[in-house]
């Protein structure tokens, strides 16, 4: 069975980081290992704008888990994101996700203005990410703060993005890491040649007498020293 294709953008699926035909039993423990990684206890002591990506990052991840662990929405929403199920998989018909119509009240989500707020953020990350016209060598900036570090390079890999990362942690965890801010921002465009430039942040290492570590979910070291906090993770 194969993904989403890489050139439809991103989807809910790609925040949980989990496949079309994922069970339901797979999303929830996906979505319980990704929310474990955003308890009060690991981000006790952060500073503001990591809490508030936190917080934001929380607000997506329920909001795939509502779309994604409810069979009804689900239903609708693959079919209107152009995921359609065929036998034992998933195929992808000719349209693309982002369809006219297609937003935050098609899935029946009521979690407050906030939320609603962040799902369309997102539904306008997947129209960014469809298939069309732009300026040659030029490509509009996605808005991926809030999402978690594997997701982030997805949504930058389709779209030919090298990702510039900062490490906020000095001793991480060995976890995927928390989207805090990025240079340029929407709705800002760049050069192909350039690079954007993101802020991650892992929960830190704890002593044994901390309490328990987070399941460890998305796995990925990111390769590079700490030192200088310079590293860059190249996606073409």
């Amino acid at each position: 069975m194969s993904g989403p294709d890489p050139e439809r953008g991103v989807s809910w699926y790609d925040v949980l980081g989990v496949l079309p035909g994922a069970s339901a039993a797979k999303i929830q423990r996906t979505y319980d290992a990704k929310v474990s990684l955003l308890r009060p206890e690991l981000l006790s002591g952060a500073p503001s704008n990591v809490v508030q990506a936190a917080s934001r990052a929380r607000a997506i991840l329920d909001a795939a888990r509502h779309v994604l662990g409810d069979p009804v929405s689900r239903e609708r929403y693959d079919e209107a994101a152009g995921f359609r199920r065929s036998g034992e998989g998933l195929a992808r018909p000719a349209g693309v996700p982002s369809d006219p119509g297609l937003g935050p009240a098609d899935f029946g989500y009521a979690g407050g203005r906030d939320v609603m707020e962040l799902v369309g953020g997102l539904m306008a990350l997947t129209d960014w990410l469809a298939p069309h016209p732009r300026p040659p060598g030029r490509i509009s900036v996605p808005e991926v703060r809030g999402l978690f570090y594997a997701a982030c390079l997805e949504v930058t890999g389709r779209l030919g993005i090298q990702v510039r990362t900062v490490r906020l942690t000095e001793h991480p965890m060995p976890v995927d890491g928390l989207v805090v801010d990025q240079s340029p921002r929407p709705p800002a465009t760049i050069r192909r040649v350039r690079p954007l430039t993101v802020q991650v942040w892992h929960p830190p290492v704890r002593s044994a007498g901390d309490g328990a570590r987070p399941a460890a979910c998305g796995l990925r070291r990111l390769g590079q020293p700490l030192a200088g906090y310079g590293a860059q993770a190249s996606r073409s």
